[in-house]
């Protein structure tokens, strides 16, 4: 599949210039048709067949394959959740906290990376030390100084609001000296660029299918390195995360699967699972690279006033200065074109994907320009 058949298979790119990717990806019909494929059959034909739950998990399993082979990860190191904000809170809720325990977070995570962590301080009593960046860009050093007590920093792999790779590497390094948990928001990495969770030394990953990967909602994954996992204490628990669910007793399975309970939603799964297929189809390296050019378009149609992103590339995320960012949006949605409101900094910001042509960025950079700074 090339990314014009990508596109086709995109219904709202008929209808509008769709650059909200960042917030939520336009599924694709083999995405949407799965889901109801399988609810279809788990609930009219699997009970006479193989049974709810045969089909029901076994589908489970092959969405984690799927995933575990987006990541570059083995599937017993995946587990299924419903969003990136699920993920963290399955985190959150399972270190052993201790009054005056301290999380380390960056000033450019989103609410979703925030406020588990301010809960915390009031529930747990533990301190809560934010990293300030240069407009996205960070500085290790600062990380090293923050952690030297932390149990937890909290990290994403792409800032939302201006679109810059952080060094999360870089903070994994720090982190093994320090024996701080490192947990990543990946969300808006995978369906941009290659992502192998292995190079990023990291303990925890999460992310979602409904952004990038253009999934249906409520599909999210959680990776959790072998070791790190092993000293976390899960505040639920479930028959499909103990070793033996007849025993007396429980012991927590030995894998990621610890984390899940019975019954979840299983249709949205085999929607993820179509949409990682597509983007394999396509191929990562061709979505990143047109991601790349099609980015360096717009960018080249904004003025240095105005772009609050990396002129050079880094993500298909770009921010842009207006002086009242939701009328702006609405300005462009009155053109067919959708974007998003950033509140920090305030600003427009365009997600460009694959699917976006060289035509509907030279629409919007126009568009942009007709809008006051």
């Amino acid at each position: 599949m090339d990314p014009e058949a990508l596109r086709r298979e995109i219904p709202v790119t008929d209808e509008v210039a769709y650059f909200n990717t960042g917030a939520s990806g336009p599924s694709t019909r083999r995405a949407v048709e799965a889901v109801s494929t399988f609810q279809s059959y788990h609930e009219f034909e699997a009970p006479a067949g193989e049974g709810f739950y045969e089909a029901g998990f076994g589908a489970y399993e092959e969405a984690r394959e799927a995933v575990a082979g987006l990541l570059g990860a083995d599937p017993a190191e995946v587990t299924l959740t419903e969003s990136t904000t699920h993920g963290i809170n399955l985190i959150a809720a399972s270190i052993d906290w201790e009054e005056g325990d301290t999380v380390v977070r960056t000033d450019v995570e989103h609410p979703s990376g925030r406020l588990p962590w301010e809960r915390l301080r009031d529930t747990h009593g533990i301190g809560v030390e934010v990293v300030a960046s240069d407009a996205g860009r960070f500085d290790p050093d600062d990380f090293a100084a923050a952690m030297d007590d932390a149990r937890l920093v909290c990290l994403s792999a792409l800032s939302w609001n201006y679109g810059t790779r952080l060094p999360v590497r870089e903070v994994a390094e720090i982190a093994a000296e320090t024996g701080t948990f490192v947990l990543v928001d990946a969300v808006q990495a995978p369906g941009q660029y290659p992502v192998d969770v292995g190079e990023w030394g990291a303990d925890f990953v999460v992310g979602s299918g409904h952004k990038w990967l253009l999934g249906p909602w409520g599909t999210g994954f959680l990776w959790l390195d072998d070791d790190a996992r092993r000293r976390l204490r899960p505040t639920w628990i479930g028959p499909r995360g103990v070793e033996d669910m007849e025993a007396d007793g429980y012991e927590y399975a030995d894998a990621a699967s610890m984390f899940e309970l019975t019954t979840t939603p299983v249709a949205v799964y085999r929607g993820l699972e179509a949409a990682i297929d597509i983007i394999d189809s396509v191929g990562i390296g061709r979505i990143r690279d047109r991601i790349e050019r099609l980015t360096d378009r717009l960018k080249a149609g904004i003025d240095d006033d105005r772009l609050l992103s990396p002129r050079a590339y880094e993500s298909g995320l770009v921010s842009i200065a207006a002086a009242d960012p939701e009328m702006a949006v609405e300005h462009l949605r009155e053109a067919g074109i959708v974007v998003r409101s950033i509140p920090e900094p305030a600003c427009v910001r365009a997600s460009v994907h694959a699917f976006n042509t060289a035509a509907e960025v030279d629409r919007l950079a126009e568009a942009l320009g007709s809008i006051d700074p």
